[in-house]
C-alpha cells in the first residue's frame, strides 16, 4: 500500500451564519485504508462529506486529491475524479429498475463511453454487491437492506478511488449488518480508500484500524482505534461529562483493587 496520501484536508471549515458546522479540520487518507469517522449527532460528519464531494463549498480551507487542489469542485466533478459517497437516507429513482438506477450512476457519474458500457459496469456492480437477481425490479419494491446495497452498487459503478459511506448500516438487522461489513472489506480489498461514518462502534472497530472523531465541528482525535476509544475526550463527547467522570472513578477503583490484591 502506498504511503502517499490520496486525500488531504487542510483547515477545512464550513460556517452557516454564526454556526461552525465544520471548524478547521485537517487530516489525510492513505490509499486502500478503511478509516472510521465518528462523533455524536450534529458533530459535522455529513457536512464534511458534503464539502469533500462538492455538494457544498467550504467557507475556508483546501481539499487536495491525488496531488491536485480540488477545493472548488462541483459534485459531478468530484464523482468523475473518483471521490464518491453514499447517502444515509437512500433515495433511488423509484420508478426506474435497479439496473437503470445503477446504469445512470455509471453513465453520468463515471462518464462511461456509451450506454452499453454503462449497463455492463452496472451489472458488474450489482453482481459484486449480491443483488444482480433484482436488476429488473423497480427500485421502489426493494427492502431497506436491498436499497442499501443498491446505493453501494451505484457508488461502485462510478469507479471510486475514495468512497465515503454515510451510515450505511442504519436500520439494518444484525445479519444484514454482518453482510454489509463483509462487503465493505471486499471493497477495500479492491484498493478503494473507505471513510465510514458509523454510530455502531462494534462495526467501526471491526473495520477500522484508525478513527477520526468530530465534536462540534472540530477534529478532537485522530489515531489508532484502540487508543481513540479509550480517550477521555472521546468518551466525554459521546456520553457526557458525568458518565466520563463515573467511568474514570470506576477505572480508578479497579486499579486500586488490583494493587491491593497484588500487594
Amino acid at each position: 500500500m502506498s504511503t502517499t496520501p490520496i486525500l488531504k484536508l487542510h483547515g477545512l471549515s464550513k460556517h452557516f451564519g454564526g454556526i461552525k458546522a465544520v471548524n478547521d479540520v485537517s487530516f489525510e487518507l492513505a490509499p486502500g485504508e478503511i478509516v472510521g469517522l465518528i462523533g455524536p449527532n450534529g458533530a459535522g460528519k455529513t457536512t464534511l462529506v458534503n464539502i469533500v464531494t462538492g455538494r457544498m463549498p467550504p467557507s475556508s480551507g483546501r481539499i487536495v486529491f491525488e496531488g491536485q487542489d480540488v477545493t472548488t469542485q462541483r459534485a459531478h466533478q468530484a464523482a468523475r475524479r473518483g471521490l464518491c459517497r453514499t447517502f444515509q437516507i437512500v433515495q433511488p429513482f423509484p420508478a426506474m429498475t435497479v439496473l437503470e438506477n445503477v446504469t445512470a450512476g455509471a453513465l453520468f457519474g463515471a462518464g462511461a463511453a456509451s450506454p452499453t458500457e454503462a449497463r455492463a459496469q452496472a451489472m458488474e456492480s450489482l453482481a459484486f454487491v449480491g443483488i444482480a437477481g433484482l436488476a429488473g425490479q423497480p427500485a421502489a419494491t426493494l427492502t431497506l437492506a436491498a436499497r442499501k446495497r443498491l446505493e453501494l452498487a451505484k457508488s461502485l459503478a462510478m469507479k471510486p478511488r475514495v468512497l465515503m459511506l454515510d451510515e450505511v448500516n442504519a436500520g439494518l438487522n444484525s445479519n444484514e449488518i454482518e453482510g454489509a461489513t463483509a462487503l465493505i472489506r471486499r471493497i477495500a480489498e479492491r484498493g478503494v480508500t473507505v471513510l465510514i461514518i458509523e454510530h455502531l462502534m462494534k462495526v467501526v472497530l471491526s473495520l477500522s484500524k484508525r478513527l477520526l472523531v468530530l465534536h462540534h465541528g472540530r477534529l478532537i482525535a485522530d489515531g489508532p482505534a484502540a487508543e481513540i476509544v479509550a480517550d477521555e475526550r472521546v468518551v466525554e463527547a459521546y456520553l457526557g461529562q458525568k458518565f466520563a467522570a463515573r467511568l474514570r472513578q470506576a477505572q480508578h477503583g479497579e486499579a486500586q483493587l488490583g494493587e491491593a490484591q497484588n500487594g
